[in-house]
């Protein structure tokens, strides 16, 4: 049966969404109340938590605010922090309009709740018969037994089909009340009561505890550097702490009885009852160099009792002692220690000098009298599994665009300094060191080098990455190994590059191997010859604006269009001619051979060529290659106590229980009046009536059913 025929038999109240009608002489009290307990206001409060989840879920929070601020800029960033989207969960709105659910919703269950309870006891036994002759599910015969008889036997049908029944003396009639499924309104309670108790048990795990700790005993995060067995009792919170949820980061060997909890301007210390050692952190990889597992041999020791458990914690699988929970999150470099070679990007070549830092660490560098950096090493990784054309583009002296003829006939001359379209597939290419270059001006670079020479398009080269923004990818500057797998040859020319009295040199040698001196009447060509090719070397080194190819691109667009081609081919072929012999002068300078001109060696010459142009643009004074390390792993655990975990376990149990009553179970009533036949003696006139929450086609055949199975005659 519809609510409109309940409505119509005169038993049942139309359900109301209005709130609790409080009587006072105060309007605006009795207005308040009716509101806040209102089903309106529940939902308008469920559609705003639904809408601050889609941001906290959209916008990733808890981040380091220098990457918000590289993200929307500085305007957005001050707008969205103003409003607490980098940590919605735990903004005071997101928890007032947590708590105003929690109450709405306990006032929408104080008020209905009674009723449903009362409803469910309820055999509605005060029908009349003219309000059955209403419903629309009814049916009315006749048997040939008198009413007393006839009810027993209705009545045995009716429990046969699980009815629960009751016999109602009306007058000079018999009234069958039966009901089933009337547990159907456990499922509105249950659900409703679910997101009461789900909102507690998140309150309970919110920052609620520890900004009351801020507001009464004056606890202020800690902003500095330093020591954390050194920081205040101000920035720190105590073992009766009831609920955080901070992290620590653990090297090998190392131990922590201390967890980090971030806040928007610092961190809080929270202390901890035990203290977590690593003893190994052990971790898999899958072919693409994803972890596959990763997984921390703990030892925990009690601070008060001194017992130690030792445990394996895993992804999924916390240890917990306590009522703390002790997740394995990430993880992260312990500080290994890293060798390097610092090779002068100006100047001469074979002024290196190693470089020792530690991952996490700082290390002093000069480049030059008047040049003082701070190398910061940021991390290290000995597994690389990399797809070069996704991760990062190279360094390039040319960039093609719309109406630059002139740099799409210099493509073909730049080798890898093209950007490529393949896709390359994904290979180990060998452990990499990523680290700041900080000047003096606290300005800083980010550079990411690799330790072994990759097979790129068929050549082995060195990868050298920078970015000038945390959120870009790096660009590459790929230098050619030489046939000792090093970089030694590319410095050697490199060095040479910047020296003007070897570009000269170069330039001679060049004119007179293209030209030879045996020829007189060919001595002003060769000049001439020379010239251009010590202006292309010049060009190439740099003139003090720019460098490589850029240069040399932005020099010949000085040539009328129509030239410019022919004269591109020619100063490229005398650039390349005097590239090889100042290669040759650099190796003599040093005690070595001549290289043979052969196809390797020209690749090599093309290659270098192109990385000493791309170089311009890697902006580093010194390049500094990995040479060993000492590796040491550091897991970072999660740690936290959730006495609300339980709390929201349980109303998730409730809100089971409470979907399922309401999916699963139908409420149905039946009633069958049962007077004297007035025109028979001896019969009996039955008048049959049913009815249920949720007008359905299972219910139109389980009233057929039932209205076959009374009619029947006795057997």
């Amino acid at each position: 049966m519809s609510t409109s025929n309940k409505t119509t038999a005169g038993f049942d109240e139309p359900p109301r969404t209005g709130g609790i009608e409080l009587k006072t002489r105060h309007r605006w009290l009795a207005e308040a109340v009716e509101l806040v307990s209102s089903m309106r206001f529940a939902i308008s409060m469920l559609t705003l938590i639904a809408i601050a989840s889609i941001i906290g879920t959209v916008l990733k929070q808890n981040e380091p605010m220098p990457n918000y601020v590289n993200q929307f800029g500085p305007f957005w960033f001050d707008v969205f922090a103003k409003l607490g989207l980098y940590a919605v969960y735990s903004t005071w709105w997101f928890l007032l309009i947590m708590g105003f659910l929690v109450l709405s919703t306990s006032l929408c269950i104080s008020r209905n709740g009674p009723k449903m309870l009362k409803d469910m006891r309820s055999w509605k036994e005060n029908v009349r018969e003219q309000s059955l002759r209403n419903f629309h599910h009814k049916a009315e015969w006749s048997a040939a037994v008198i009413p007393a008889t006839l009810t027993q036997q209705l009545l045995a049908r009716i429990a046969a089909k699980g009815y629960k029944t009751k016999v109602v003396q009306k007058n000079d009639a018999l009234l069958i009340t039966a009901k089933q499924g009337a547990a159907n309104k456990w499922g509105y309670i249950f659900a409703h009561s679910a997101i009461v108790i789900i909102c507690i048990g998140g309150l309970l795990d919110s920052d609620l505890p520890i900004r009351a700790q801020k507001l009464i005993f004056n606890k202020t995060p800690f902003t500095g550097t330093g020591v954390i067995a050194e920081i205040g009792p101000e920035h720190r919170l105590g073992l009766g702490n009831p609920t955080f949820r901070g992290n620590t980061m653990i090297p090998e060997g190392s131990a922590s009885s201390t967890a980090i909890i971030p806040q928007q301007n610092g961190v809080l210390i929270q202390d901890l009852p035990f203290t977590l050692q690593l003893k190994r952190f052990v971790i898999d990889y899958y072919s693409t160099g994803m972890p596959k597992l990763f997984a921390s041999d703990v030892v925990l020791r009690d601070n008060a009792t001194g017992e130690t458990i030792t445990s394996t914690v895993k992804v999924n699988q916390p240890l917990i002692y306590k009522g703390v929970s002790i997740y394995q999150s990430s993880f992260e470099d312990g500080g290994s220690k890293l060798r390097l070679i610092a090779f002068p990007m100006l100047g001469d070549a074979k002024a290196t000098s190693p470089v020792a830092g530690v991952v996490n660490g700082t290390t002093p560098l000069t480049a030059g009298p008047n040049n003082a950096y701070t190398i910061e090493w940021t991390g290290f990784r000995p597994f690389n599994v990399e797809n070069m054309a996704q991760s990062g583009q190279d360094l390039r002296a040319v960039t093609k665009t719309r109406g630059q003829k002139l740099s799409d006939d210099l493509t073909k001359h730049m080798g890898s300094g093209a950007k490529s379209q393949n896709v390359k597939e994904l290979k180990n290419v060998g452990p990499s060191v990523q680290y700041k270059l900080r000047d003096k001006n606290g300005q800083a670079r980010e550079f990411s080098n690799y330790m072994q020479p990759v097979k790129v398009d068929k050549d082995y080269v060195f990868l050298a990455g920078v970015r000038d923004v945390p959120d870009e990818p790096f660009r590459y500057l790929r230098i050619p190994a030489d046939e000792n797998d090093s970089v030694d040859e590319w410095m050697r020319m490199r060095s040479a590059l910047m020296n003007p009295d070897m570009r000269k040199l170069a330039a001679q040698r060049y004119a007179r191997r293209a030209i030879p001196e045996n020829r007189t009447d060919m001595a002003t060509l060769r000049n001439q010859l020379e010239q251009s090719a010590l202006r292309g070397l010049f060009l190439f080194a740099g003139d003090g604006q720019q460098a490589g190819y850029m240069a040399i691109s932005k020099f010949l667009e000085r040539i009328p269009a129509q030239e410019q081609e022919k004269a591109a081919d020619i100063f490229m072929k005398i650039l390349n001619g005097s590239l090889w012999d100042l290669w040759q002068i650099a190796r003599e300078t040093d005690g070595l051979k001549d290289m043979p001109v052969d196809e390797k060696n020209t690749r090599f010459l093309q290659l270098s060529s192109n990385a000493l142009s791309d170089a311009t643009f890697y902006n580093a004074p010194v390049y500094l290659q990995l040479t060993g390390f000492d590796e040491i792993k550091a897991s970072v655990f999660q740690i936290t106590r959730s006495p609300g975990k339980k709390v929201v376990y349980l109303g998730c149990l409730f809100l089971v229980l409470g979907v399922f009553s309401m999916l699963y179970i139908r409420e149905r009533r039946l009633w069958v009046w049962i007077r004297p036949d007035s025109q028979t003696e001896g019969q009996s006139h039955i008048l049959m009536a049913m009815s249920t929450q949720r007008k359905t086609l299972d219910f139109e055949k389980e009233f057929d059913v039932m209205k076959t199975h009374l009619m029947q005659p006795e057997s």
